[in-house]
């Protein structure tokens, strides 16, 4: 029962780090001009809040520790509020 349970933190812990590592690469990849016409923070704050996400979880493993979920949240809300919009 452990062994499922600790495959399955594994495999969270995995997916959630490729979803901020893809957010953090995305937004490296746009120009700062593409924020500027969304109503949303500039690529600078979004580089550094991606940035400490990423970085808490390499330091914090566990996938529902507060930080890692603060940074989930966050490398979420940028995919659909940036990655999203622009894509339209």
């Amino acid at each position: 029962m452990f062994e499922v349970q600790g495959s399955l933190m594994m495999i969270l812990s995995i997916a959630l780090f490729a979803a901020k590592g893809f957010a953090l690469v995305d937004c490296v990849a746009r120009r700062s001009a593409q924020f500027t016409h969304l109503d949303t923070l500039p690529k600078q704050t979004w580089l550094i809040v991606l940035g400490l996400a990423l970085l808490a979880h390499l330091l914090f493993w566990y996938p529902l520790g507060l930080l890692n979920l603060i940074g989930t949240v966050a490398a979420l809300v940028y995919l659909a509020q940036v990655r999203g919009s622009i894509s339209r």
